[in-house]
Protein backbone atom coordinates (compact mmCIF):
# COMPACT_ATOMS: atom_id res chain seq x y z
CA UNK A 1 0.00 0.00 0.00
CA UNK A 2 0.88 3.61 -0.14
CA UNK A 3 -0.01 7.50 0.65
CA UNK A 4 -1.94 9.30 -1.98
CA UNK A 5 -1.57 12.66 -2.62
CA UNK A 6 -3.69 14.97 -5.09
CA UNK A 7 -2.60 18.69 -5.32
CA UNK A 8 -4.63 21.41 -6.80
CA UNK A 9 -6.73 19.19 -9.21
CA UNK A 10 -9.14 20.74 -11.31
CA UNK A 11 -11.61 19.84 -13.93
CA UNK A 12 -14.46 21.28 -16.16
CA UNK A 13 -16.85 19.92 -18.63
CA UNK A 14 -18.09 22.17 -20.94
CA UNK A 15 -18.52 25.76 -19.03
CA UNK A 16 -19.80 23.68 -15.87
CA UNK A 17 -16.15 23.74 -13.23
CA UNK A 18 -16.77 20.20 -11.54
CA UNK A 19 -13.45 20.12 -9.91
CA UNK A 20 -12.19 23.68 -8.66
CA UNK A 21 -8.56 23.67 -7.40
CA UNK A 22 -8.78 20.71 -5.02
CA UNK A 23 -5.92 19.02 -2.57
CA UNK A 24 -6.41 16.21 -0.78
CA UNK A 25 -3.88 13.72 1.09
CA UNK A 26 -4.60 10.22 2.27
CA UNK A 27 -1.70 8.86 4.29
CA UNK A 28 -0.90 4.87 4.47
CA UNK A 29 -3.18 2.38 5.43
CA UNK A 30 -5.90 5.26 5.91
CA UNK A 31 -9.72 5.20 5.57
CA UNK A 32 -10.46 7.95 4.06
CA UNK A 33 -14.20 9.43 3.27
CA UNK A 34 -14.68 11.72 0.74
CA UNK A 35 -18.28 13.10 1.70
CA UNK A 36 -20.98 15.33 0.19
CA UNK A 37 -24.32 15.77 -1.51
CA UNK A 38 -25.15 14.04 -5.12
CA UNK A 39 -23.70 15.81 -7.87
CA UNK A 40 -21.00 17.90 -6.48
CA UNK A 41 -18.42 16.24 -7.94
CA UNK A 42 -17.38 13.09 -5.93
CA UNK A 43 -17.40 10.50 -8.61
CA UNK A 44 -15.59 13.19 -10.70
CA UNK A 45 -12.94 13.11 -8.30
CA UNK A 46 -12.50 9.30 -7.82
CA UNK A 47 -12.32 9.46 -11.85
CA UNK A 48 -9.94 11.36 -12.38
CA UNK A 49 -7.26 9.69 -9.68
CA UNK A 50 -8.45 6.15 -11.25
CA UNK A 51 -7.77 7.59 -14.74
CA UNK A 52 -11.11 7.28 -15.91
CA UNK A 53 -11.12 11.23 -16.66
CA UNK A 54 -8.26 13.47 -17.30
CA UNK A 55 -7.72 16.50 -15.32
CA UNK A 56 -7.42 20.00 -16.71
CA UNK A 57 -5.02 21.08 -13.98
CA UNK A 58 -2.92 19.63 -10.65
CA UNK A 59 -0.92 16.41 -10.22
CA UNK A 60 -1.66 12.93 -8.55
CA UNK A 61 0.89 10.74 -6.43
CA UNK A 62 0.79 7.28 -4.82
CA UNK A 63 4.22 7.33 -2.68
CA UNK A 64 6.11 9.32 -4.38
CA UNK A 65 5.03 8.66 -8.18
CA UNK A 66 3.27 10.40 -10.24
CA UNK A 67 0.42 9.03 -11.74
CA UNK A 68 -1.54 12.30 -13.15
CA UNK A 69 -0.97 11.02 -17.21
CA UNK A 70 -0.88 7.22 -16.64
CA UNK A 71 -3.21 5.11 -18.40
CA UNK A 72 -5.87 3.34 -15.50
CA UNK A 73 -4.39 0.27 -15.90
CA UNK A 74 -0.90 1.13 -14.89
CA UNK A 75 -1.76 3.06 -12.00
CA UNK A 76 -2.19 -0.08 -9.69
CA UNK A 77 -5.74 1.38 -8.39
CA UNK A 78 -8.90 -0.97 -8.19
CA UNK A 79 -12.40 1.10 -8.12
CA UNK A 80 -15.38 -0.47 -7.08
CA UNK A 81 -18.41 0.72 -8.43
CA UNK A 82 -22.18 1.45 -7.38
CA UNK A 83 -23.29 -0.81 -9.91
CA UNK A 84 -20.76 -3.63 -9.30
CA UNK A 85 -19.66 -4.58 -12.92
CA UNK A 86 -19.68 -8.14 -12.83
CA UNK A 87 -19.69 -10.18 -15.78
CA UNK A 88 -23.69 -11.71 -15.81
CA UNK A 89 -21.94 -15.04 -17.97
CA UNK A 90 -19.03 -15.49 -15.86
CA UNK A 91 -19.41 -17.28 -12.23
CA UNK A 92 -18.46 -15.70 -9.03
CA UNK A 93 -14.72 -17.45 -9.06
CA UNK A 94 -14.26 -16.18 -13.23
CA UNK A 95 -14.91 -12.87 -12.18
CA UNK A 96 -13.12 -12.44 -9.49
CA UNK A 97 -9.90 -14.07 -11.60
CA UNK A 98 -10.89 -11.75 -14.51
CA UNK A 99 -8.07 -8.91 -13.84
CA UNK A 100 -5.34 -11.56 -13.13
CA UNK A 101 -6.17 -13.62 -15.97
CA UNK A 102 -5.87 -9.75 -17.86
CA UNK A 103 -2.74 -9.48 -16.34
CA UNK A 104 -1.84 -13.21 -17.44
CA UNK A 105 -1.34 -13.97 -13.85
CA UNK A 106 0.11 -17.96 -13.47
CA UNK A 107 -2.75 -20.10 -13.62
CA UNK A 108 -1.88 -21.45 -9.93
CA UNK A 109 -0.93 -17.95 -8.50
CA UNK A 110 -4.76 -16.97 -9.39
CA UNK A 111 -6.50 -20.12 -7.84
CA UNK A 112 -4.19 -19.30 -4.39
CA UNK A 113 -5.50 -15.29 -4.41
CA UNK A 114 -9.02 -16.23 -5.39
CA UNK A 115 -9.43 -18.84 -2.78
CA UNK A 116 -7.99 -17.31 -0.42
CA UNK A 117 -9.68 -13.91 -0.55
CA UNK A 118 -13.33 -15.43 -0.96
CA UNK A 119 -12.67 -17.12 2.32
CA UNK A 120 -11.68 -13.48 3.70
CA UNK A 121 -15.43 -12.36 2.09
CA UNK A 122 -17.07 -15.79 3.36
CA UNK A 123 -17.77 -16.21 -0.66
CA UNK A 124 -15.70 -19.52 -0.68
CA UNK A 125 -18.88 -21.72 -1.17
CA UNK A 126 -20.65 -19.44 -3.95
CA UNK A 127 -17.52 -20.10 -6.25
CA UNK A 128 -19.87 -21.87 -9.38
CA UNK A 129 -22.80 -19.42 -9.02
CA UNK A 130 -23.62 -16.68 -11.53
CA UNK A 131 -24.02 -13.23 -10.54
CA UNK A 132 -28.11 -13.46 -10.86
CA UNK A 133 -28.13 -15.83 -8.05
CA UNK A 134 -26.09 -14.31 -5.85
CA UNK A 135 -27.81 -11.41 -3.11
CA UNK A 136 -27.13 -8.06 -3.35
CA UNK A 137 -24.79 -7.75 -0.22
CA UNK A 138 -22.96 -10.90 -2.13
CA UNK A 139 -22.63 -9.45 -5.62
CA UNK A 140 -21.12 -6.16 -3.65
CA UNK A 141 -18.68 -8.81 -1.94
CA UNK A 142 -17.19 -10.26 -5.25
CA UNK A 143 -16.81 -6.90 -6.90
CA UNK A 144 -14.97 -5.98 -3.87
CA UNK A 145 -13.15 -9.04 -4.07
CA UNK A 146 -12.16 -8.49 -7.23
CA UNK A 147 -10.60 -5.27 -6.22
CA UNK A 148 -8.69 -7.12 -3.62
CA UNK A 149 -7.11 -10.09 -6.00
CA UNK A 150 -5.21 -7.50 -7.73
CA UNK A 151 -3.24 -6.21 -4.59
CA UNK A 152 -3.16 -2.73 -5.77
CA UNK A 153 -1.50 0.17 -3.66
CA UNK A 154 -4.94 2.16 -3.56
CA UNK A 155 -8.55 1.29 -3.57
CA UNK A 156 -11.25 3.79 -4.46
CA UNK A 157 -15.03 3.03 -3.53
CA UNK A 158 -17.86 4.62 -5.49
CA UNK A 159 -21.25 4.75 -3.38
CA UNK A 160 -20.67 0.94 -3.13
CA UNK A 161 -23.94 0.29 -0.73
CA UNK A 162 -26.23 2.58 -2.18
CA UNK A 163 -28.15 -0.07 -4.19
CA UNK A 164 -28.50 -2.41 -0.70
CA UNK A 165 -31.24 -1.64 1.47
CA UNK A 166 -31.20 -0.67 5.07
CA UNK A 167 -30.37 -3.78 6.87
CA UNK A 168 -27.56 -4.58 4.43
CA UNK A 169 -25.99 -1.40 4.24
CA UNK A 170 -25.44 -1.89 8.40
CA UNK A 171 -24.17 -5.34 7.86
CA UNK A 172 -22.16 -4.28 4.96
CA UNK A 173 -20.24 -0.74 6.91
CA UNK A 174 -19.60 -4.05 9.27
CA UNK A 175 -17.97 -5.79 6.64
CA UNK A 176 -16.06 -3.26 5.34
CA UNK A 177 -14.50 -2.06 8.23
CA UNK A 178 -13.31 -5.82 9.05
CA UNK A 179 -11.66 -5.77 6.00
CA UNK A 180 -9.82 -2.37 6.60
CA UNK A 181 -8.18 -3.55 9.89
CA UNK A 182 -7.40 -6.78 8.22
CA UNK A 183 -6.02 -5.36 4.92
CA UNK A 184 -4.46 -2.35 6.71
CA UNK A 185 -5.58 -1.00 2.49
CA UNK A 186 -5.52 2.72 1.96
CA UNK A 187 -8.89 3.73 0.62
CA UNK A 188 -10.49 6.64 -0.63
CA UNK A 189 -14.66 6.33 -0.23
CA UNK A 190 -17.13 8.08 -1.55
CA UNK A 191 -20.86 8.63 -0.30
CA UNK A 192 -23.28 10.94 0.39
CA UNK A 193 -24.61 9.02 3.44
CA UNK A 194 -23.35 10.20 6.68
CA UNK A 195 -23.86 7.44 8.70
CA UNK A 196 -21.48 5.62 6.55
CA UNK A 197 -19.11 8.30 6.45
CA UNK A 198 -18.93 9.46 10.47
CA UNK A 199 -19.01 4.87 10.78
CA UNK A 200 -16.23 3.96 8.68
CA UNK A 201 -13.77 6.85 7.85
CA UNK A 202 -11.11 8.04 10.26
CA UNK A 203 -11.17 11.03 8.44
CA UNK A 204 -13.45 13.10 6.13
CA UNK A 205 -13.20 15.05 3.30
CA UNK A 206 -16.78 17.27 3.23
CA UNK A 207 -17.40 18.16 -0.56
CA UNK A 208 -19.87 20.64 -2.29
CA UNK A 209 -20.15 22.73 -5.64
CA UNK A 210 -16.20 21.17 -6.54
CA UNK A 211 -14.67 22.44 -3.61
CA UNK A 212 -13.35 21.02 0.02
CA UNK A 213 -15.63 22.86 2.98
CA UNK A 214 -13.68 20.98 5.70
CA UNK A 215 -11.60 18.07 6.15
CA UNK A 216 -11.14 16.10 9.66
CA UNK A 217 -12.14 13.49 11.97
CA UNK A 218 -16.04 12.86 11.86
CA UNK A 219 -15.92 14.39 15.50
CA UNK A 220 -14.30 17.75 14.10
CA UNK A 221 -16.76 17.81 11.85
CA UNK A 222 -19.77 17.41 14.22
CA UNK A 223 -18.16 19.46 16.82
CA UNK A 224 -16.50 22.06 15.10
CA UNK A 225 -18.21 22.66 11.98
CA UNK A 226 -16.17 25.37 9.74
CA UNK A 227 -19.09 26.82 7.94
CA UNK A 228 -22.93 26.47 7.65
CA UNK A 229 -23.13 24.06 4.79
CA UNK A 230 -20.70 21.75 7.33
CA UNK A 231 -23.08 22.32 10.22
CA UNK A 232 -26.33 21.79 7.86
CA UNK A 233 -25.05 18.03 6.56
CA UNK A 234 -23.18 16.32 9.55
CA UNK A 235 -25.62 15.16 11.79
CA UNK A 236 -29.58 13.54 11.85
CA UNK A 237 -31.42 15.31 13.05
CA UNK A 238 -30.40 18.14 11.43
CA UNK A 239 -28.85 20.69 13.32
CA UNK A 240 -31.46 23.95 14.73
CA UNK A 241 -30.30 26.91 12.34
CA UNK A 242 -31.72 30.58 13.46
CA UNK A 243 -30.90 33.78 12.06
CA UNK A 244 -30.70 36.86 14.80
CA UNK A 245 -28.60 39.18 16.72
CA UNK A 246 -26.22 39.01 19.85
CA UNK A 247 -27.13 42.04 22.28
CA UNK A 248 -24.89 43.01 24.94
CA UNK A 249 -25.98 44.69 28.18
CA UNK A 250 -23.28 45.47 29.83
CA UNK A 251 -20.75 42.44 30.19
CA UNK A 252 -23.69 39.98 29.89
CA UNK A 253 -24.98 38.94 26.32
CA UNK A 254 -27.93 37.24 24.75
CA UNK A 255 -29.20 35.86 21.12
CA UNK A 256 -32.05 37.03 20.11
CA UNK A 257 -34.51 36.37 17.12
CA UNK A 258 -37.52 37.60 17.74
CA UNK A 259 -39.13 35.78 20.91
CA UNK A 260 -36.30 32.92 20.21
CA UNK A 261 -33.55 34.19 23.36
CA UNK A 262 -31.24 33.23 25.37
CA UNK A 263 -28.29 33.94 27.60
CA UNK A 264 -24.96 33.61 25.95
CA UNK A 265 -22.26 31.83 28.27
CA UNK A 266 -19.30 33.29 26.96
CA UNK A 267 -19.89 36.98 25.57
CA UNK A 268 -16.45 37.93 25.24
CA UNK A 269 -15.95 35.76 22.15
CA UNK A 270 -18.80 37.39 20.64
CA UNK A 271 -17.99 40.80 21.24
CA UNK A 272 -17.16 41.69 17.79
CA UNK A 273 -20.16 40.60 16.57
CA UNK A 274 -22.11 42.98 18.84
CA UNK A 275 -25.67 44.28 16.69
CA UNK A 276 -24.31 42.36 13.72
CA UNK A 277 -26.34 39.21 11.72
CA UNK A 278 -25.20 36.06 12.83
CA UNK A 279 -26.89 32.55 12.71
CA UNK A 280 -26.51 29.85 15.99
CA UNK A 281 -26.52 26.61 15.20
CA UNK A 282 -27.48 24.35 18.09
CA UNK A 283 -27.63 20.42 17.91
CA UNK A 284 -31.22 18.97 18.88
CA UNK A 285 -29.42 16.73 21.41
CA UNK A 286 -27.99 20.06 23.06
CA UNK A 287 -32.36 21.07 23.60
CA UNK A 288 -34.13 19.30 25.99
CA UNK A 289 -37.52 19.16 28.03
CA UNK A 290 -36.53 21.53 31.21
CA UNK A 291 -36.80 24.45 32.85
CA UNK A 292 -34.89 26.77 30.11
CA UNK A 293 -35.31 29.70 27.86
CA UNK A 294 -37.26 28.37 24.40
CA UNK A 295 -40.44 27.64 24.95
CA UNK A 296 -42.43 26.59 21.97
CA UNK A 297 -45.24 23.94 20.89
CA UNK A 298 -45.00 20.67 20.07
CA UNK A 299 -45.75 19.62 16.69
CA UNK A 300 -44.71 16.11 15.93
CA UNK A 301 -43.02 13.65 18.21
CA UNK A 302 -41.10 10.77 16.83
CA UNK A 303 -40.90 8.04 19.44
CA UNK A 304 -37.62 5.80 18.18
CA UNK A 305 -37.53 3.82 20.97
CA UNK A 306 -34.01 4.30 22.72
CA UNK A 307 -34.84 8.15 21.86
CA UNK A 308 -37.96 10.28 21.46
CA UNK A 309 -36.95 13.26 18.63
CA UNK A 310 -39.15 16.43 19.04
CA UNK A 311 -40.51 18.78 16.74
CA UNK A 312 -41.55 22.43 17.86
CA UNK A 313 -42.91 25.75 16.88
CA UNK A 314 -40.94 28.51 18.69
CA UNK A 315 -42.74 31.79 17.77
CA UNK A 316 -42.56 30.63 13.58
CA UNK A 317 -39.41 29.01 13.54
CA UNK A 318 -39.01 25.12 13.69
CA UNK A 319 -37.26 23.79 15.97
CA UNK A 320 -36.14 20.16 16.74
CA UNK A 321 -35.14 19.08 20.38
CA UNK A 322 -34.09 15.41 21.92
CA UNK A 323 -36.02 13.58 24.70
CA UNK A 324 -35.66 10.65 26.79
CA UNK A 325 -37.17 7.27 25.84
CA UNK A 326 -40.39 7.56 27.30
CA UNK A 327 -41.60 10.87 27.26
CA UNK A 328 -44.82 11.90 27.60
CA UNK A 329 -45.87 14.87 25.89
CA UNK A 330 -48.48 15.30 22.91
CA UNK A 331 -49.06 17.64 19.73
CA UNK A 332 -49.96 21.19 20.92
CA UNK A 333 -48.63 21.29 24.22
CA UNK A 334 -46.50 23.98 25.04
CA UNK A 335 -43.26 23.07 26.38
CA UNK A 336 -39.95 25.11 27.29
CA UNK A 337 -36.48 23.73 26.17
CA UNK A 338 -33.05 23.69 28.58
CA UNK A 339 -29.98 24.49 26.46
CA UNK A 340 -26.39 22.72 26.85
CA UNK A 341 -24.00 25.28 25.52
CA UNK A 342 -21.73 22.47 24.11
CA UNK A 343 -24.04 22.19 21.47
CA UNK A 344 -23.73 25.63 20.53
CA UNK A 345 -22.12 27.59 17.53
CA UNK A 346 -22.21 30.58 16.07
CA UNK A 347 -21.53 31.88 12.55
CA UNK A 348 -21.50 35.09 10.86
CA UNK A 349 -21.10 35.29 7.06
CA UNK A 350 -21.40 31.70 6.82
CA UNK A 351 -18.51 30.87 8.80
CA UNK A 352 -18.15 29.77 12.01
CA UNK A 353 -17.23 31.77 15.13
CA UNK A 354 -14.38 30.43 17.82
CA UNK A 355 -16.58 30.54 20.94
Amino acid sequence: MANLIVRHLSKSFGKTRVIDNISIDVQDGEFCILLGPSGCGKTTVLRLIAGLEHQDGGEIYIGDKEISDLSPRDRNIAMVFQSYALYPHKNVYDNMAFPLKMNKIPKQDIEEKVLKTSQLLGLDEFLKRKPKELSGGQRQRVAIGRAIVREPQLFLFDEPLSNLDAKLRGSMRVELARLHQKLKATILYVTHDQTEAMTLGSRIVLFDKGKIQQAGSPSELYHKPANLFVASFVGSPQINLVEGSVRFHGKEAAFTAGNFKFTIGNPSALSDYADKPVVVGIRPEALTPGDGPIRGELEFIERLGPETILYLDVDGTRIIAKAPSGYEGHRGKKISLQINERGIHFFHNENRIDF
